[in-house]
């Protein structure tokens, strides 16, 4: 009994940090596809570090004690309120570090200091995510209950024959979501500098990052009824092929978007092409993501 306790702590704790992770990168990724940011933190002082960090333990403690990243209450002087606070920027500071490294905008000749700089100052908005994650995208089965579930049960039972119907429902939604995200970064620079420093590795754990992320957001985090999306029917609708086929969308949204704002020209090579999108696909399929969560 006692093992199967700490079986089901764990899996819940797993289960509140990948809900955490998520909703940084919902939240934060906008932010690591700048370059005002980088310099900013490549260039921050130890003290202005320090006070960053004291700024986002307040502002990320007050937000726990709303919602949170994990599922339940706080009083204002529970000391779990504090404690899950040093998750959520510790979640934050991981979350950053990892995309900066996928980035290659922290390597192994980059100096400690600015590194640091570099990290703290990415990860405000991923902490901020964090604990925004409940309030962002929270499942809207708390509320009602076993009688709101069973509906959806029916209404899904009764539309089996509209596969066709919910495919392009998804399919849309992951466009728009998608497209909304790409139009932001798309016409910058950060791309084509992104793009010139990935070798084909760095692109390959590029596209992993991307599926992993696309698949937590929408199967595994719990944000906006997770239930019903894996009881939903339609031609893609396995979590496996969903998250494949919505991320092919994601990068052709990136793709035209790149081409819209002239980064990417048909007289370009197919390898520059492929580069740059591949450099816009991780947004863009967070977006998309979003988008899926959003219908």
């Amino acid at each position: 009994m006692t093992t199967k306790r700490q079986k089901n702590i764990w899996k819940s704790e797993i289960n509140d940090i990948t809900r955490g992770a998520c909703g940084g990168f919902l939240f934060g990724i906008p932010l690591l596809y700048t370059m005002e940011v980088w310099w900013i933190g490549s260039r921050a002082k130890p003290q202005l570090m320090m006070i960053a960090i004291a700024l986002m333990f307040i502002v990320v403690y007050l937000l726990n004690q709303t919602e949170g990243f994990r599922k339940r209450r706080y009083s204002w002087l529970a000391d779990q309120a504090a404690m899950d606070t040093v998750k959520a920027i510790a979640i934050g500071l991981a979350c950053s570090t990892f995309v900066l490294l996928l980035l290659r905008e922290l390597t192994p000749e980059t100096s400690l200091k600015e590194s640091l700089g570099k990290i703290i100052f990415e990860s405000v908005p991923f902490a901020l995510g964090v604990a925004l994650a409940n309030q962002l995208l929270g499942d809207s089965r708390n509320s009602d209950g076993e009688g709101q579930e069973t509906e959806r049960i029916n209404s899904t039972t009764n539309h089996k024959g509209d596969e066709l119907n919910a495919t392009f429902a998804d399919l849309s939604a992951t466009l728009i979501g998608a497209t909304v995200i790409a139009f932001n970064i798309a016409p910058t620079d950060e791309i084509t500098m992104l793009a010139a420093a990935a070798s084909p590795p760095w692109e390959l754990a590029m596209i992993a990052t991307s599926l992993l992320i696309s698949y937590g957001i929408v199967f595994q985090a719990g944000f906006s009824d997770q239930q019903k999306r894996r009881q939903q029917k339609g031609i893609f609708q396995r979590p496996s092929s969903e998250t494949i086929m919505s991320y092919l969308v994601s990068l052709l949204a990136g793709t035209f978007m790149l081409w819209f704002f002239q980064k990417l020209a048909f007289s370009d090579p197919w390898t520059m092409w492929l580069d740059h999108t591949l450099m816009l696909g991780l947004p863009a399929t967070i977006g998309g993501a979003a988008g899926r969560l959003a219908i």
